[in-house]
């Protein structure tokens, strides 16, 4: 067999293969695993609906509504909104928002009872210092060790949000002015980040909030997003 001479034609001829193969490698490989990982997330969704919402008989995934903006001409995804129906009635709804936060985008989803009160929340995604941001997963809802994970109401923690109701009075650190609730240790910039995720869940949560008898959406429109006050600050406090 005849050596193939070293030559650009031949170097490229060679590199052009790899690519071809490498790329179809990594096509069959995603499509291997993009069912499974559909699954796992949806089922991380679920159990996360179960956690935030009254206990519900409908599927809310399949009832979603998804709340759009526009920025230069693309869609852009603000809220999704998950009804939750007991039978015939409409128990409450989550909403799934976004806000800057110190490390990155905080996703969390809230769920808010027929009267507005939030019932529990769950932080989806997060990019926040471990062992300080990072712990907006559970000192919102006053988590104590000692206890495992039961959550308890503002009533009974400065920390926490639930039993709260952000259409009395938007959710604000007791740092800032008329400010309710705990910020996290040394996570001023986080706190007011999530919470800001929350005003924002809650307005839309109003703008789509369920029909009492049918649970259908009354109105989809886009809910104007409190802004997000963790600015300019290098450190996250």
């Amino acid at each position: 067999m005849k050596k193939l001479q070293s030559s650009l034609k031949n170097m490229l001829l060679v590199l052009t293969g790899v690519t071809a193969v490498s790329v179809a490698l990594l096509a069959y490989v995603n499509e291997l695993t993009k069912g499974p990982i559909a699954e796992a997330n949806a089922k991380t969704l679920n159990e996360a609906l179960k956690k935030v919402l009254p206990e519900f008989t409908n599927n809310p995934v399949a009832e979603s509504d998804t709340v759009f903006s526009e920025k230069d001409g693309k869609k852009i995804v603000d809220f999704i909104i998950y009804p939750a129906k007991n039978g015939e009635q409409w128990v409450g709804s989550a909403v799934e928002a976004t806000s800057m936060g110190f490390g990155g985008e905080l996703k969390v989803l809230v769920g808010f009872d027929a009267e507005g009160k939030i019932y529990n929340y769950s932080l989806l995604a997060h990019a926040e210092t471990p062992g300080l941001g990072s712990k907006a997963d559970k000192w919102f809802g006053a988590y104590d060790p000692a206890k495992g994970e039961q959550a308890v109401s503002h009533e009974q923690s400065a920390k926490s949000i639930l039993g709260m109701n952000p259409g009395d009075a938007p959710l604000a650190v007791t740092k800032d002015m008329n400010g309710q609730v705990d910020a996290i240790t040394a996570s001023t910039i986080t706190s007011r980040a999530f919470l800001n995720a929350v005003n924002a869940a809650y307005q839309a949560y109003k703008g789509g909030t369920a029909d009492t008898t049918s649970g259908a959406s009354r109105k989809n429109e886009p809910a104007t997003a409190p802004a997000s006050e963790a600015a300019a600050d290098d450190t996250n406090n």
